[in-house]
């Protein structure tokens, strides 16, 4: 009878698609589905009898065990996402879920875990990340991808550009970026923060000086303008200049010449020449501290980037990449956060904007060393939230949301062009119309076999 039960219940375990296992009290496996045997390259025979961290090889086995936690706490333990190492050396993502397990006198003889393998969301999370990253710049928001839209014409042109927005929005990332698509590529990008110096540090690290230009001036020094020749030039909070530097800057950008410091003669550069600030120039042109015509010099093409309170939907993007660039440079393996810790991270409105952000997971390294990033990870005040209400409407960046942005986006690129998003995307057609299908995605209103057409409207 016994022998029976226990094939009856392989059965049920093994027409279930998640992994699931059970582990005795000396955590060896005493069972293991036909889902577990696919997801970790192991066979049953060879799990059953082994103790679980040697068939799995888990990033949490030593600190952060869902079932050591459940065991211990008698609690269940849900979503959480780890890392296991297949038979064959694949690293593969995995989520996990884990319960106590009892006999039938109620009496604790081991515990149960599922796991269901993260792989496709992974790949999926990785080609979204990669459509909606230009040159270090992350977001999927419709301000974001219109100024995505905009740089390549930016940058072939020689204007100007006045780049406007709050601290920490990444100013000099779209500077950057501007020069990088741009035919001066191959050549140098300056930055100079104008309201970091006074006026006289200011003059010589733009115009340089000659040898004996002042006591300590035992040689030439170039300054930026010139090193910048032939490349790209960034004045960074151009509103913090005194009135007396601005006219010297109004008259370089007029005349393309300046004179070094203790120099007789002009020297002529070919620079593009970029500015930012998180002032209301326009304000301060009408108060009398900026003036009208160096205004009107920089203004020729203006960019304003949002504050990231009014682009929440990039915040997901965001965390993805602190994660991946912080897991890099600090050699851990933190496969993201939990579902409380995105949900504050979400709900914040983030004064100090993507630069507070990136502060804030680089804090959270510090203090998780494996397994999810959790509240207790956040700095206060942001950790003594719940994020409750957000939970309660949003499930996150699950793969239906992930596929749906992904297959909208792609379809878009290609004016409703089945046939090329199917290619972009690497999936057969068929697959892509019963996903459109399904997912109730709305196809562009454009006749999608007019393959190859670029659409110029997206601008």
């Amino acid at each position: 009878m016994m022998a029976k039960a226990g094939n009856h219940n392989d059965v049920i375990l093994d027409s279930i698609n998640e992994g699931v296992f059970t582990v005795d009290l000396d955590w060896r496996i005493t069972s293991f589905n036909r889902a577990a045997e696919e997801i970790t390259g192991v066979s049953r025979k060879n799990a059953i009898g082994q103790r679980c961290s040697e068939v799995f090889r888990a990033n949490i086995c030593e600190n952060s065990c869902a079932l050591k936690k459940t065991l211990s706490t008698g609690k269940s333990v849900m979503g959480m996402t780890a890392y296991i190492v297949d038979s064959t050396g694949e690293r593969i993502p995995i989520k996990i879920s884990a319960a106590v397990l009892h006999d039938n006198d109620g009496e604790v003889i081991g515990g149960v875990e599922t796991f269901s393998d993260l792989r496709q969301v992974e790949e999926l999370r990785k080609k979204l990340l990669e459509k909606h990253t230009h040159s270090d710049i992350v977001g999927a928001s419709p301000a974001i991808t219109r100024l995505f839209d905009l740089l390549p014409r930016i940058a072939d042109s020689t204007s100007t550009v006045l780049i406007s927005g709050a601290s920490g929005t990444g100013k000099e990332l779209f500077a950057r970026a501007i020069h990088d698509l741009s035919p001066r590529r191959k050549n140098s990008f300056i930055a100079i923060n104008c309201g970091a110096l006074p006026d006289t540090l200011l003059e010589s690290e733009l115009f340089g000086y000659k040898a004996g230009a002042f006591t300590d001036a035992t040689r030439d020094k170039p300054g930026r303008f010139a090193t910048a020749d032939g490349g790209t030039l960034l004045l960074d909070e151009i509103g913090d200049i005194s009135p007396a530097m601005q006219v010297r800057l109004l008259r370089v950008l007029q005349e393309k010449t300046f004179e070094p410091l203790g120099s007789v003669g002009s020297i002529e550069v070919d620079v593009r020449v970029l500015v930012a600030t998180n002032k209301n120039l326009t304000k301060m042109v009408r108060d009398g501290t900026f003036r009208e015509d160096l205004f009107y010099r920089i203004n020729v093409i203006n960019i304003e980037i949002p504050p990231l309170r009014e682009r929440r939907q990039d915040i997901p993007l965001l965390l993805e990449h602190f994660i991946a660039e912080f897991n890099r440079l600090q050699g851990k393996d933190i496969p993201g956060l939990s579902r409380e810790a995105l949900a504050v991270l979400v709900k914040h409105d983030y004064p100090g904007n993507i630069r507070e952000l990136r502060n804030i997971m680089e804090h959270a390294f510090v203090l998780c060393h494996d397994g999810m990033i959790q509240l207790q990870h956040l700095p206060p005040p942001l950790n003594e939230g719940t994020g409750r209400s957000l939970l309660e409407t949003d499930d996150g960046m699950n793969l239906k949301s992930m596929e749906t942005m992904l297959i909208t986006e792609t379809l878009k690129k290609y004016d409703g062009n089945r046939t090329l998003t199917a290619r972009d995307l690497d999936i057969d057609p068929s697959t892509l119309y019963r996903k459109i299908k399904s997912l109730k995605i709305a196809v562009p209103g454009v006749d999608g076999r007019s393959a190859g057409r670029k659409n110029e409207n997206l601008l």
